[in-house]
């Protein structure tokens, strides 16, 4: 779709050079980056149900959304195998008098990454469905405390969905990431139609941009009490603009520090990029040196094993839409796609899948979540391969 190369295009195109070593590097990597491709669809393919069209649960559509968008994007195939059909067809068994599509449970999650699974097909068919689950993911976003103002922390942002009514706000960036995504591009698609989304169905892109803002650890952009503080994380991000409490039930005693980590710092640029920031603001500037300085392929920087796939997702989403060949790290220039693309295809099994074997912690453990995310960072980095 003409609309998800335009970031790509623009952002970061000056300041993306690439040595002629390092661009061989990559190329040569091109053809075995399909192989794993089509290895990793092989096997989602067959751990479809055949019944339903789903994979791994009719609770959460998401998941099949997950593998969707993994499958549409073959550059190979495409859309044209019957197990995409089922699956789109399960996607929309699911949707709601109000636009979303879910079941019960976290209604903005399933409903975002299912939008954007739609707006990778791109059939004009859908365009209603398309338009009301926009509307929908829009209208989850905060507005706690005094409307139309972002006094509260958690205002502009976006979380789960489904809270029960009277609950006090909560907004998480993975949350807001995944559903700027899917309205920055179905926003781009209705552009491209001819028939634009209308203002007051739209997101409310600054507090969205004051949101991730206040997730960032940036004190000139960000006025929480903890921004700043933490010399060596500058530019970093934190799941939430509020420190969490450690897991485990017993509270820490004082101040509870912010947890910056690699995948949700990925994904706090990324945000960033759709709400439409420049490679000249500040807060783009200081991420970017936050994730060169924390570069690694080996873990998820300050979780470890914990979310690794879904930080090497979001890397190669990120990297990608940025239109960065490299990265600048403490040690010199890294070619990400060459790093990431190598590291992945060894990890892949003899039957095609990806699983963390190391940490089950947000579903790592599930061999099919794990292979489309896997697969979706590959296929961004072959998208850029020469």
């Amino acid at each position: 779709m003409k609309h998800l190369t335009v970031l790509t295009a623009l952002f970061f195109g000056a300041l993306a050079g690439v040595s002629p070593a390092l661009a061989q590097n990559s190329a040569a990597s091109k053809q075995d980056v399909q192989k794993a491709i089509t290895k990793g669809l092989d096997f989602l393919k067959a751990q479809q149900n055949k019944d339903g069209g789903h994979w791994v649960t009719t609770e959460d559509p998401a998941l099949s959304a997950l593998v969707l968008s993994a499958l549409i994007q073959d550059p190979a195939k495409g859309d044209s195998t019957a197990a995409v059909k089922r699956g789109y067809d399960f996607i929309l068994s699911n949707l709601k008098p109000d636009g979303g599509i879910y079941t019960k449970a976290r209604s903005n999650y399933n409903s975002a990454i299912c939008l954007m699974a739609l707006v990778l097909r791109a059939r004009p068919e859908d365009e209603e469905v398309i338009r009301r689950a926009r509307k929908f993911v829009a209208g989850q976003q905060n507005d706690a405390d005094t409307p139309g103002k972002t006094d509260n922390p958690f205002d502009g942002g976006i979380g789960y969905g489904g809270g029960q009514p009277g609950a006090p706000a909560h907004a998480d960036l993975s949350n807001t990431s995944f559903a700027l995504e899917a309205l920055y591009y179905s926003k781009k698609m209705f552009e491209d139609s001819g028939k634009p989304v209308e203002k007051k169905d739209d997101l409310n892109w600054d507090a969205a941009i004051q949101f991730i803002s206040r997730c960032q650890n940036v004190k000139a952009s960000n006025d929480q009490p903890w921004a700043g503080q933490d010399k060596e994380n500058i530019g970093g991000f934190g799941y939430t603009p509020v420190p969490q409490q450690p897991r485990g039930g017993k509270k820490a005693e004082g101040p509870v520090p912010m947890r910056y980590y690699g995948s949700i710092s990925y994904a706090g640029m990324l945000s960033f990029i759709y709400a439409g920031l420049t490679p000249a603001d500040p807060r783009v500037k200081a991420a970017l040196e936050w994730l060169g300085d924390n570069y690694t392929v080996d873990e998820n920087p300050g979780q470890g094993a914990e979310g690794l796939y879904y930080y090497y997702h979001t890397m190669a989403k990120a990297l990608a839409t940025a239109g960065l060949q490299t990265l600048k790290t403490k040690s010199g220039n890294a070619d990400w796609k060459a790093d990431l693309s190598r590291k992945l295809i060894s990890l892949q099994s003899a039957d095609g899948s990806w699983a963390n074997t190391a940490s089950g912690r947000w579903m790592e453990s599930d061999p099919v979540l794990v292979t489309a995310y896997t697969v979706l960072a590959l296929e961004q980095v072959e998208r850029t391969l020469k």
